[in-house]
């Protein structure tokens, strides 16, 4: 049996509304089914998850089904699968998500033309019956660049900010490198260090125009809409954010994006955290208060005096707090 050419690796767990329009959208990327190598991870779903996935499978020429008895999070579900990818490239899809016929070979192809690391692009948000493309936020297409490069300017939106694993297609050497791992265990921000290590520490990457993925918003049982102890997650892994800059040649140089970052995440999650329980709310706070500890005061004075509105004055409160702590 030929070899596939790349892994699509899709976790989801209690997905069984949507995951049989996601799976169906790749049965519809290559004409030779062997292209493709499935690997599908059931995270301790309680509905009909598993079993789509398992009777998907037989429509692929190569496919694996993982089960996790009990929720392992979206982290470590996907480390899973990276350790089953076969062929030269691999992405990633969420379970509640679809793709545009073709989109897979276009990536495939852009990827080897171009010789680079990962190729990014651009996706479409659905919510209800409303459609909205979302740009990768860099200037150029198809052209393939040092990813530093995209990391900066501090209080623009860039790369580093369109955190998506989704959103894109990497080269097999990015896993032999040991760059396309999560950190296991996170339950929420999972992209956040994985997007600045790829940026940090890969050789080369391209935006390029390809058939969309087409990403669901605003579903009820999302993680982004969750309030429970999940979200404190971010908390880690803003930290290892922190850890990957501070250990860099151009930590001096890249720091402050990984300031402005923080304190922008930050101080969205006290915003959000007055609709939390007040056990969580508290854990919350004292989870930013060690994160913004940690920052240059001179740094973070002045990505607070950039961040508008309401959020200013929380985070400014905050900080002080942190500062005495």
């Amino acid at each position: 049996m030929p070899a596939p050419s790349m892994t699509v690796i899709v976790p989801a767990k209690d997905a069984g509304e949507f995951i049989a329009t996601t799976l169906e959208t790749l049965t519809r990327q290559f004409v030779d089914d062997h292209s493709l190598k499935l690997v599908a991870i059931d995270d301790g779903s309680s509905d009909e998850t598993g079993a789509v996935m398992r009777r998907y499978a037989e429509r692929f020429a190569h496919a694996e089904v993982i089960r996790n008895e009990s929720p392992r999070g979206l982290a470590t579900a996907r480390n899973q699968g990276l350790a089953h990818v076969e062929g030269d490239a691999f992405c990633f899809l969420d379970g509640d998500d679809w793709m545009q016929p073709g989109r897979l070979p276009v990536l495939h192809r852009t990827l080897h033309e171009l010789g680079c690391d990962l190729v990014r692009t651009d996706h479409v948000t659905v919510k209800g019956l409303e459609r909205r493309l979302v740009r990768a936020p860099f200037t150029h297409r198809g052209v393939v660049t040092d990813p530093r490069e995209a990391i900066l300017p501090t209080d623009d939106r860039t790369m580093v900010d369109y955190p998506f694993a989704w959103a894109g297609l990497l080269h097999r050497r990015m896993l032999d490198r040991g760059l396309a791992g999560f950190s296991d265990g996170l339950f929420t921000a999972e992209d956040r260090p994985w997007i600045w290590r790829l940026h940090l520490q890969a050789r080369s990457f391209a935006v390029v125009d390809a058939p969309h993925l087409l990403y669901r918003r605003g579903l009820s049982d999302s993680l982004s809409k969750t309030l429970d102890r999940r979200q404190l997650h971010f908390c880690r892994a803003l930290g290892e954010v922190l850890d990957l800059v501070e250990a860099d040649r151009e930590a001096e140089r890249m720091l402050p994006k990984a300031v402005f970052s923080v304190l922008a995440l930050s101080s969205h999650h006290l915003v959000r955290a007055r609709r939390m329980q007040p056990a969580v709310r508290r854990e919350m706070r004292a989870g930013i208060l060690s994160l913004l500890a940690r920052l240059p005061r001179d740094q973070a004075r002045a990505a607070i005096e950039r961040i508008g509105g309401p959020r200013r004055r929380v985070l400014a409160r905050v900080l002080r707090e942190a500062s005495h702590a």
